[in-house]
């Protein structure tokens, strides 16, 4: 390393960020980028420990040391080759993901961990502001046509690998832009769509074509807000005209509340509200837009997509926003010598928390009550303890007695999780599910990411179920290398 003494000398550095009072004015990004002295010193901070734990901790396998220390020697362009190597999109990553590496990093046992996720970001910035982000077409086509089913991260990172190997590669999207749940589940503050626009334009050039505004399925599907479809094609006509198809759609399912009250008006799922923001962003003028204006805003589920529903509903101008989670609060501090390298359980403050918010933790929604007038007003609530159950050794939940209390809630939002992706695109083309419902493959041993159905292989949520971006872009590029097994009998694409 080009500082061995480097972290013992230099602290964590976090990337600024512009002020919440007036962050909440618009939906542009709002972290500013490491400048390139700062990034040296972030970079010099990698400890060149003997086993660097940051590499298994990152689902891609980023090679952190490497980029870490061309960063500190400031080789750009080859820290840029280097994070390209393993990630075909950390411009997502280095602003989306919750950084599992960080989590990892040797120096994190006892000090702060290295801002890996910082300096992907700055690295990825600065190739994009020099130009040194070029279409990468393959030298010469192998004749294959292969049809990649959704555009999300793990689409996009099969797509772009196939391209680059020869193949005729058709990306379809049933929304009306190009993206998937990257598009129109991620809010605009957190990663602007010029993002995905340049590497669409990139990846057109490098022979990919995508169609958005197709349903792939027996029959188009009507209406929805994450269905934007104006034509459909069927998985036999799909299969007809491709060499393999790979399946890689967003986990849609959301997980429901099915308590008194649930058919009240202003009563919705986090994905009917955050998508028509990111539309208004876009240009679109909608009719219809569910606001939380000047409103006493209820989102139940305390993960990111709840974050968001905070984050969105404060530009709103809402009067109030609470967030409730029925698990247990996290400690503030992990337990290092017991979960160390893994990803810890601890309280977590998002920035759109900083932004204002009433949170509570072990609470369940027993009831939505009515104004008179078929809208909600209010939820009915109560406390909850966890206790384990002797006979089976499970934590189950139970009511504490006389807990109950009203939340004020003109507009609740359902942040839940998602419990798998549309059966119908499965059913359609016969794949064989797992039992959480989503598509049936492994990801080892001969066969990777096959489904029962030949030459249909399925990667990301579609396989796993509701996970990370970074996750989708492994599997992904696992995937494509599979596919590119599969059609040529060999492969030079990474694992």
């Amino acid at each position: 390393m080009g500082k061995v003494t480097g972290f013992m000398e230099f602290e964590r550095l976090k990337e600024a960020s512009e002020a919440p009072e007036s962050r909440v004015k618009h939906y542009k990004e709002f972290v500013v980028t490491l400048t390139d002295s700062e990034a040296k010193i972030q970079g010099a901070r990698c400890m060149d420990c003997g086993i660097p734990f940051c590499n298994n901790g990152c689902p891609v396998n980023n090679i952190i040391p490497d980029f870490n220390d061309l960063v500190y020697r400031q080789d750009w362009q080859n820290a840029l080759e280097t994070l390209h190597s393993t990630n075909n999109f950390p411009e997502f990553t280095g602003r989306i993901c919750p950084a599992p590496c960080e989590a990892a990093c040797t120096l994190g046992i006892n000090e702060d961990p290295v801002g890996i996720k910082s300096i992907e970001h700055a690295i990825i910035d600065k190739g994009w502001a020099n130009g040194w982000v070029v279409p990468k077409p393959a030298a010469q086509k192998t004749g294959k046509k292969v049809a990649v089913v959704g555009s999300g991260p793990a689409g996009l990172a099969a797509a772009q690998q196939l391209a680059r190997v020869g193949h005729d590669v058709t990306v379809f999207e049933k929304n009306d832009r190009i993206g998937g749940l990257l598009r129109y589940g991620i809010p605009d503050f957190k990663m602007e769509k010029t993002h995905i626009d340049r590497r669409v334009e990139q990846m057109q050039a490098e022979g990919v074509t995508f169609k958005a505004g197709v349903f792939v399925g027996e029959k188009l599907v009507e209406g929805g807000i994450t269905n934007l479809a104006k034509e459909s094609i069927s998985p036999k006509e799909l299969m007809a005209q491709f060499d393999a198809v790979v399946l890689t759609g967003g986990s849609e399912v959301p997980r429901d509340l099915p308590v008194p009250g649930r058919q009240l008006k202003g009563v919705h799922f986090a994905m009917d509200f955050l998508p028509l923001q990111n539309r208004v962003n876009a240009g679109d003028k909608l009719k219809d837009q569910i606001l939380a204006t000047k409103k006493n805003v209820l989102v139940i589920g305390g993960g990111d997509t709840g974050s968001d529903c905070v984050g969105t509903s404060n530009r709103h101008g809402a009067k109030q926003v609470v967030q409730i989670e029925l698990m247990p609060q996290p400690p503030e501090h992990e337990n290092k010598p017991l979960v160390w390298p893994y990803w810890p359980m601890k309280m977590r403050t998002s920035s759109s928390h900083e932004e204002g918010v009433e949170r509570d933790w072990a609470v369940t929604t027993k009831e939505f009550i009515d104004d008179g007038k078929g809208n909600v007003r209010a939820a009915k609530c109560a406390k909850v303890e966890w206790v384990k159950d002797e006979a089976t050794g499970q934590m189950k939940m139970q009511e504490v007695a006389g807990s109950e209390f009203e939340i004020p809630a003109d507009l609740v939002l359902f942040a839940m999780g998602f419990t798998n992706p549309a059966k119908s695109i499965l059913d359609a083309f016969g794949v064989e599910k797992d039992n959480r419902g989503n598509a049936k493959a492994t990801t080892d041993g001969e066969g990777c990411y096959r489904t029962n159905v030949d030459k249909v292989f399925a990667a990301g949520d579609m396989r796993r179920g509701q996970s990370l971006v970074v996750w989708a872009i492994r599997e992904g590029r696992q995937a494509a290398r599979e596919v590119d097994q599969y059609l040529m009998g060999a492969t030079v694409l990474p694992r």
